[in-house]
């Protein structure tokens, strides 16, 4: 029996997280479209062969990558990928009025599968899109049905259970027209921080403020003198803030009896269990649990980037720590991406209809 070669595109595809996993599952990804040119010279350095198309969706014709890529309507073996921005659906959203244009970017994205009217289509996005009373989630589910898509899979997983070191939970989404589909296969087991970031897998002791010039990106962010001294009281592997609560000098005035909450901020990462979600901001020990279990420092960018399964080999051309951070949080975990492409496949492979 041939096998089917499948290819796709990536909508919202950032630094390209999605592209390289479903590349590793062997797919072929044509192009990525992102709205943020920053994302470019990182996606196709990384992705050769699978082209960045700099646009706003809801600017971009239909027929572009008709045109530009010779994509055909009806084609069972192409994929339609929806990761849109989801900081109006995310539970640490801070800037609402920003935040709203990313409401209804599942809606546009749904135009381009009214017209490719692919075979396959695949949604992550953050728990929110599922929960909240107003998300267009139910829009786009009941657009799928009408369109066709009677094989549809769903479920808000936890990554750390899918071969990424982080407790990062997404709603994940594969809809099918032409066969039936499922989620990738949940493990019994966690996957460990221990596994990936220690000095045994490759990652040498390092201080804050440490440069590294090289495309392995060690880099850190600096810390002043007073988080020195908090990260010196931190307890190794898993500590808190509370190892300094009661020092006058470290504590902050907006934690002063508030020991229950934001419990992370300035914790330490634990050896024996998944890192953090790492977002936007995990250079940063003020904005969550991002301190190193031993070190008195915040996890590099290259650590970052590991805990969220980027091959070490991913270079990322950006101009700092800020940007670099960036790509690194806001992208679907190549892992993840790469089983939720070999999903596909091994449904197509076991002739399941």
């Amino acid at each position: 029996m041939e096998s089917i070669k499948y290819k796709a595109i990536d909508f919202f595809c950032g630094g390209g997280g999605m592209t390289c996993g479903l590349r590793q599952a062997g797919i072929e990804v044509l192009a990525g479209v992102d709205f943020d040119i920053d994302c470019k010279e990182t996606y196709e350095y990384n992705n050769p062969g699978s082209t960045f198309v700099y646009s706003d969706i809801t600017q971009l014709k239909l027929d572009y990558f008709e045109k530009e890529f010779e994509v055909t309507k009806d084609d069972d073996n192409l994929i339609l990928i929806g990761c849109s921005p989801c900081q109006y659906y995310s539970i640490i959203n801070t800037k609402k009025k920003k935040s709203k244009k990313t409401k209804n970017l599942l809606l546009d994205f749904s135009k381009f599968i009214k017209y490719y009217n692919p075979g396959y289509v695949l949604i992550e996005n953050v728990p929110g899109i599922e929960t909240r009373k107003d998300s267009v989630l139910p829009r786009f589910l009941s657009f799928l049905k009408k369109n066709g898509y009677k094989y549809v899979v769903m479920d808000v997983i936890d990554m750390s259970y899918y071969g990424v070191p982080q407790s990062r939970k997404r709603f994940s989404l594969i809809a099918s027209r032409v066969r039936n589909v499922s989620l990738p296969q949940k493990e019994e087991a966690q996957s460990l921080l221990k596994d990936y970031i220690s000095v045994k897998n490759g990652f040498p002791v390092i201080s804050a403020g440490h440069k590294d010039e090289t495309d392995f990106n060690h880099t850190v962010a600096g810390l002043n003198r007073i988080n020195l001294r908090r990260l010196a009281k931190t307890k190794k592997d898993g500590g808190t803030r509370m190892g300094w609560k009661d020092d006058p000098e470290l504590q902050l005035d907006c934690y002063i009896g508030k020991d229950n909450s934001f419990k992370d901020v300035y914790g330490r990462m634990a050896w024996n269990k998944p890192a953090s979600t790492i977002t936007t901001k995990f250079f940063n020990i003020s904005n969550g649990r991002f301190a190193h279990p031993e070190q008195d420092r915040a996890i590099s960018l290259r650590e970052g980037a590991t805990l969220q399964t980027f091959p070490k080999s991913y270079v990322f051309k950006t101009k700092s720590v800020a940007a670099t951070a960036k790509l690194i949080g806001n992208a679907v975990p190549p892992e993840y991406a790469k089983r939720v492409g070999l999903s596909i496949i091994n449904n197509t492979s076991n002739g399941t209809v």
